[in-house]
Protein backbone atom coordinates (compact mmCIF):
# COMPACT_ATOMS: atom_id res chain seq x y z
CA UNK A 1 0.00 0.00 0.00
CA UNK A 2 1.49 3.52 -1.44
CA UNK A 3 -0.32 6.39 -0.11
CA UNK A 4 0.53 10.68 0.12
CA UNK A 5 -0.63 12.23 3.42
CA UNK A 6 0.32 15.74 2.64
CA UNK A 7 3.87 15.65 1.42
CA UNK A 8 4.96 12.43 2.82
CA UNK A 9 5.06 9.13 0.75
CA UNK A 10 3.77 6.27 3.41
CA UNK A 11 4.62 3.00 2.38
CA UNK A 12 2.78 0.46 4.25
CA UNK A 13 1.91 -3.40 4.57
CA UNK A 14 -0.98 -3.00 7.02
CA UNK A 15 -4.61 -2.83 5.99
CA UNK A 16 -7.90 -2.59 8.14
CA UNK A 17 -8.89 -0.67 10.81
CA UNK A 18 -5.45 -0.36 12.60
CA UNK A 19 -3.69 0.53 9.96
CA UNK A 20 -7.04 3.35 8.88
CA UNK A 21 -6.30 5.06 12.63
CA UNK A 22 -2.46 5.08 12.48
CA UNK A 23 -2.83 6.93 8.64
CA UNK A 24 -5.28 9.48 10.36
CA UNK A 25 -2.34 11.23 12.39
CA UNK A 26 -2.56 14.69 12.35
CA UNK A 27 0.25 15.52 10.13
CA UNK A 28 1.47 19.06 9.19
CA UNK A 29 0.14 19.68 5.55
CA UNK A 30 3.83 20.50 4.15
CA UNK A 31 7.04 20.45 5.69
CA UNK A 32 9.60 23.35 5.48
CA UNK A 33 12.42 22.25 3.60
CA UNK A 34 16.01 23.63 3.25
CA UNK A 35 19.07 22.87 1.77
CA UNK A 36 21.59 21.05 4.52
CA UNK A 37 25.25 21.77 4.91
CA UNK A 38 27.25 19.48 6.82
CA UNK A 39 29.51 19.56 9.38
CA UNK A 40 32.32 16.94 11.12
CA UNK A 41 34.00 17.75 14.39
CA UNK A 42 35.98 15.98 17.22
CA UNK A 43 35.55 17.03 20.51
CA UNK A 44 38.78 16.06 22.97
CA UNK A 45 39.00 14.66 26.51
CA UNK A 46 37.82 16.43 29.03
CA UNK A 47 35.59 18.87 26.89
CA UNK A 48 31.57 18.98 28.03
CA UNK A 49 29.76 17.67 25.23
CA UNK A 50 26.66 20.03 25.72
CA UNK A 51 28.68 23.31 25.99
CA UNK A 52 31.01 22.24 23.27
CA UNK A 53 27.97 21.66 20.67
CA UNK A 54 25.95 25.06 21.82
CA UNK A 55 29.40 26.50 21.31
CA UNK A 56 29.92 25.57 17.89
CA UNK A 57 26.75 26.71 17.10
CA UNK A 58 27.21 30.05 17.88
CA UNK A 59 30.50 30.39 15.97
CA UNK A 60 28.81 29.27 13.17
CA UNK A 61 25.79 31.24 13.53
CA UNK A 62 23.25 27.89 13.41
CA UNK A 63 19.72 28.92 13.72
CA UNK A 64 18.33 25.87 12.87
CA UNK A 65 20.67 22.19 12.97
CA UNK A 66 20.67 18.85 13.72
CA UNK A 67 23.04 15.65 14.94
CA UNK A 68 23.25 13.43 12.14
CA UNK A 69 25.61 10.91 13.73
CA UNK A 70 27.89 11.03 17.08
CA UNK A 71 30.22 8.23 18.64
CA UNK A 72 32.90 7.92 21.61
CA UNK A 73 32.93 7.82 25.12
CA UNK A 74 32.58 9.94 28.24
CA UNK A 75 33.00 9.69 31.88
CA UNK A 76 30.92 11.62 33.55
CA UNK A 77 27.35 11.08 32.06
CA UNK A 78 24.31 14.00 33.44
CA UNK A 79 20.91 13.62 31.83
CA UNK A 80 17.65 14.66 33.28
CA UNK A 81 15.33 11.71 32.71
CA UNK A 82 12.04 10.98 31.64
CA UNK A 83 9.22 12.53 33.62
CA UNK A 84 12.14 13.92 36.14
CA UNK A 85 12.46 17.96 37.58
CA UNK A 86 16.18 17.02 38.39
CA UNK A 87 19.96 16.08 36.75
CA UNK A 88 20.92 12.28 37.05
CA UNK A 89 24.66 11.82 37.23
CA UNK A 90 26.83 8.52 35.82
CA UNK A 91 30.60 8.58 36.92
CA UNK A 92 32.65 5.55 35.01
CA UNK A 93 33.13 5.16 31.51
CA UNK A 94 30.73 5.19 29.41
CA UNK A 95 29.94 4.61 25.04
CA UNK A 96 27.95 6.61 23.11
CA UNK A 97 25.32 5.03 21.71
CA UNK A 98 22.90 7.48 20.18
CA UNK A 99 22.89 11.95 20.24
CA UNK A 100 19.94 13.03 18.54
CA UNK A 101 18.12 16.09 18.29
CA UNK A 102 17.69 19.55 17.15
CA UNK A 103 19.97 22.83 17.54
CA UNK A 104 20.24 26.31 17.54
CA UNK A 105 21.78 29.07 18.15
CA UNK A 106 18.60 31.11 18.82
CA UNK A 107 17.65 28.90 20.99
CA UNK A 108 16.09 25.89 19.64
CA UNK A 109 18.13 23.21 20.48
CA UNK A 110 16.64 20.08 22.51
CA UNK A 111 19.29 16.84 22.62
CA UNK A 112 18.84 13.46 23.90
CA UNK A 113 22.06 11.26 24.71
CA UNK A 114 21.93 7.44 25.23
CA UNK A 115 25.30 6.09 26.69
CA UNK A 116 26.02 2.49 27.46
CA UNK A 117 28.36 1.06 30.45
CA UNK A 118 30.83 -1.99 30.48
CA UNK A 119 27.84 -4.29 31.05
CA UNK A 120 25.56 -3.14 28.38
CA UNK A 121 23.33 -1.15 30.79
CA UNK A 122 22.24 1.57 28.64
CA UNK A 123 20.30 4.55 29.79
CA UNK A 124 19.00 7.99 27.95
CA UNK A 125 17.41 11.00 28.33
CA UNK A 126 18.16 15.32 27.81
CA UNK A 127 21.70 16.26 27.45
CA UNK A 128 22.72 18.27 30.41
CA UNK A 129 25.82 20.12 30.97
CA UNK A 130 28.31 17.84 32.63
CA UNK A 131 28.73 15.01 30.35
CA UNK A 132 32.56 14.73 29.75
CA UNK A 133 34.25 13.08 26.55
CA UNK A 134 36.73 10.25 27.87
CA UNK A 135 39.07 10.19 24.61
CA UNK A 136 36.67 11.06 21.77
CA UNK A 137 33.34 12.40 20.68
CA UNK A 138 32.99 12.34 16.78
CA UNK A 139 30.31 14.13 15.45
CA UNK A 140 28.66 14.96 12.13
CA UNK A 141 25.73 17.60 12.39
CA UNK A 142 23.63 19.06 9.77
CA UNK A 143 22.43 22.80 9.11
CA UNK A 144 19.45 23.71 7.82
CA UNK A 145 20.25 27.34 6.62
CA UNK A 146 16.76 28.05 5.64
CA UNK A 147 14.87 27.41 8.30
CA UNK A 148 15.45 28.88 12.17
CA UNK A 149 14.90 26.78 15.00
CA UNK A 150 12.65 28.65 18.42
CA UNK A 151 11.36 26.94 21.14
CA UNK A 152 7.71 28.31 22.26
CA UNK A 153 5.18 27.53 25.35
CA UNK A 154 2.74 24.68 23.83
CA UNK A 155 0.09 25.02 25.41
CA UNK A 156 -1.02 20.89 25.21
CA UNK A 157 1.40 20.30 28.28
CA UNK A 158 3.03 23.87 28.69
CA UNK A 159 6.40 23.04 27.78
CA UNK A 160 8.37 24.61 25.30
CA UNK A 161 8.42 22.64 21.99
CA UNK A 162 10.41 22.78 18.99
CA UNK A 163 8.77 25.94 16.12
CA UNK A 164 9.83 26.00 13.22
CA UNK A 165 10.02 29.46 10.66
CA UNK A 166 11.63 30.07 7.51
CA UNK A 167 14.74 32.54 7.34
CA UNK A 168 12.76 35.83 7.06
CA UNK A 169 13.90 37.68 3.62
CA UNK A 170 16.35 39.77 3.80
CA UNK A 171 15.20 43.54 2.28
CA UNK A 172 17.15 44.35 -1.10
CA UNK A 173 19.31 47.58 0.13
CA UNK A 174 18.19 51.13 -1.61
CA UNK A 175 20.21 51.94 -4.51
CA UNK A 176 22.14 55.15 -4.14
CA UNK A 177 24.01 56.83 -6.95
CA UNK A 178 24.22 56.41 -10.33
CA UNK A 179 21.63 54.39 -12.40
CA UNK A 180 22.44 51.63 -14.04
CA UNK A 181 19.94 51.95 -16.61
CA UNK A 182 21.73 52.89 -19.80
CA UNK A 183 20.58 55.83 -22.01
CA UNK A 184 20.38 55.80 -25.93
Amino acid sequence: MVRVIGSFLVLGLFTGPLAMAQQTTSLPPSGAASPVRAYALRLRPGEDLRQQLLAFSQIHSIEAGAIMTCVGSLTDVTLRLANQEGPTQYHGHFEIVSLVGTLSATGGSHLHLSVSDSTGRTVGGHLLDGCRIYTTAEIVLSELPALVFTSETDSTFGYKELTVRPVAPKSAPARKGRSTSKKP
